[in-house]
């Protein structure tokens, strides 16, 4: 059995729920299904990009400098 949902009060600009509701409107959707979706895709994201930086904390690092002069050794400055 899955958790009751939660009520909040959401102030939208005009704009953005006038396109919400024509959206739900036109999927056969309620507004709070179209909302809810939109969260948790942020929030996958979020997940992810924390995932990336935990895989990449151990790689090296240069500074600024030290990659213009890494560029220019190259010639490619």
């Amino acid at each position: 059995m899955s958790e009751p949902s939660k009520r909040s009060t959401i102030y939208f600009e005009a704009e953005l729920h006038q396109a919400l509701r024509l959206k739900a409107a036109s999927t056969d959707r309620t507004v709070s299904d179209l909302v809810n979706e939109a969260v948790r895709f942020a929030l996958q994201e979020d997940q992810a990009d924390l995932a990336t930086f935990d895989e990449r904390e151990q790689e090296p690092t240069m500074t600024y400098e030290e990659l213009l002069n890494d560029l220019k050794t190259h010639g490619k400055l």
